[in-house]
């Protein structure tokens, strides 16, 4: 399958960086089935705005967690990567948190909306998806097809 990352350079060869901020699904080297949101990803990057495109071949040897629609268990699962508790899979896969949704993520946590109104607030958002390379093993499933500047 084909997927794509957004950046300011052309990516050959990916890395998992553990560094930085925490992110929805952890450390990784985050793309998406989605074109355009990778194309949106570039868009914020600077000095070039880089689509990267990459052929994803699945390995069953891959510990993966799916989900496929937001759910209370993806709620949770971003609330404690966002707080920097690790944890052990290869590849996680399923719809982002965009700074929206992270607003909503952040009220639900310090208490300011209860988890009906974070799922009220969320619902009328667009489809999202990312596929989280979460260590070098499942970067071995990637390879570099081309890239392109917007």
């Amino acid at each position: 399958m084909e997927i794509y990352h957004g950046s300011n350079m052309a990516i050959e060869c990916p890395q998992v960086k553990a560094t930085g901020f925490y992110k929805d699904f952890g450390f990784g080297f985050y793309c998406t089935l989605l074109e355009r949101q990778a194309q949106r990803w570039a868009m914020t990057k600077h000095p070039a705005h880089v689509v990267n495109v990459y052929e994803f071949r699945a390995d069953d040897a891959l510990k993966v967690l799916r989900f496929e629609t937001m759910t209370e268990a993806w709620l949770d699962f971003i609330v404690d990567c966002r707080r920097g508790i690790p944890h052990d899979y290869d590849l996680v896969e399923g719809p982002m948190a965009d700074d929206t949704i992270w607003d909503y993520v952040e009220d639900f946590v310090a208490g300011n909306i209860t988890r009906e109104a974070f799922w009220v607030l969320t619902k009328f958002k667009y489809p999202t998806h990312q596929i989280t390379f979460c260590t070098e093993r499942a970067l071995s499933a990637l390879a570099f097809k081309r890239s392109y500047t917007l």
